[in-house]
């Protein structure tokens, strides 16, 4: 039997020494040029292609008429938010993600901007880095504060907000959750408290962390209604996805005070566009009101050595058990938002 025809347009690894073991052979794994390549893509493969992995490309309708065979998507991440599910839907196709991997380095990286501000570190690394430096002596901000005294407010307690949860919880917060989708008793297992409403959440959230995916529901979810709803000199950390939250809203918080600090990994559209949103303008020209209140990272939350790994073997086993053994492994139901 010919092997089935897979592609991984953008041409993410050197090789396929990692994929071919897991697929037994049954596989001819073709990679393309890099992104946004699917139009580089000889037409033979895309007309035989039943398996198709994505990372940062979009995958639309008009993508998926390259693609006449297609059976399987498997979005090698934890969102789904690139790939057109209802076009997928309407012909057949699966639609998987990953999701768990990244589940450590995500959290961990939340955890480290919560504490990079709520410690002063950023502040006062900024400070003793100016021309001339700042004095050597600790400086009074809102941004710092202890913290066993605060409440640890989390948006989407999937595999990530667990993981936080329990990090936030050993460093002495106590902690609170939001996620209608989660059934009764995940508080009381992981020893934290669930609040039956984002209105409830918001009021009690020192620190308020978004992990929640990219759905129709909770697009916008976080705008300035939602941010003027947290306890003044609050901090604010995003490394779900940017359209979860309202830029401008944060730029103002951030402005009048009512916010003490903010982590982003992720902005509203990625790449950046030109020109930058005010926040990112204010923040690379090193305006002094964002002095240690803000940290931007490039979508990076993610990443580690071992994650990448995680995410190249997982993705190649989702791939196998669906398209290749017929199993539901990590496919995202049609319906689902």
């Amino acid at each position: 039997m010919a092997p089935i025809t897979v592609l991984e347009p953008e041409a993410l690894y050197p090789d396929d020494s990692f994929e071919q073991p897991i697929f037994g052979g049954r596989v001819a794994l073709h990679r393309g040029g890099g992104l946004g390549s699917y139009d580089t893509l000889p037409k033979a493969l895309s007309d035989e292609a039943e398996g198709l992995f994505v990372f940062r490309n979009w995958l639309t309708a008009e993508d998926l008429a390259r693609f006449p065979k297609l059976k399987v998507v498997v979005r090698l991440g934890v969102g789904y938010d690139r790939v057109d599910r209802a076009a997928c839907a309407a012909r057949g196709i699966k639609v998987c993600n990953v999701p768990d991997y990244g589940t450590s380095e995500i959290a961990d990286h939340a955890i480290a901007m919560t504490l990079a501000l709520r410690r002063g570190l950023l502040l006062h690394h900024d400070v003793q880095r100016s021309d001339p430096p700042a004095a050597w002596n600790y400086l009074d901000a809102p941004v710092i504060r202890r913290l066993n005294v605060q409440n640890f407010g989390i948006v989407g307690l999937g595999r990530i907000g667990t993981a936080v949860a329990l990090r936030a919880k050993a460093l002495g917060f106590k902690v609170f959750f939001y996620d209608p989708k989660l059934p009764n008793g995940v508080d009381r297992a992981l020893g934290i408290n669930r609040c039956r409403s984002l209105q409830e959440l918001l009021p009690q959230s020192d620190v308020l962390s978004l992990h929640c995916l990219l759905t129709r529901e909770t697009k916008g979810l976080i705008g300035a209604a939602e941010l003027a709803q947290l306890p003044k000199d609050a901090v604010l950390i995003n490394t779900a996805r940017g359209p979860v939250l309202d830029l401008d809203a944060v730029e103002a918080n951030l402005r009048s005070g009512h916010l003490a600090g903010a982590g982003l990994d992720v902005l509203p559209v990625e790449p950046v566009p030109l020109p930058e949103p005010p926040l990112l303008q204010a923040y690379r020209a090193r305006e002094e009101w964002l002095r240690g209140r803000l940290i931007v990272t490039p979508h990076s939350a993610f990443h580690a050595p071992e994650s990448l790994l995680d995410i190249r073997v997982k993705g190649a086993e989702t791939m196998r058990d669906v398209l290749l053994d017929g199993l539901s492994t990590n496919v995202i139901p049609p319906e689902s938002d």
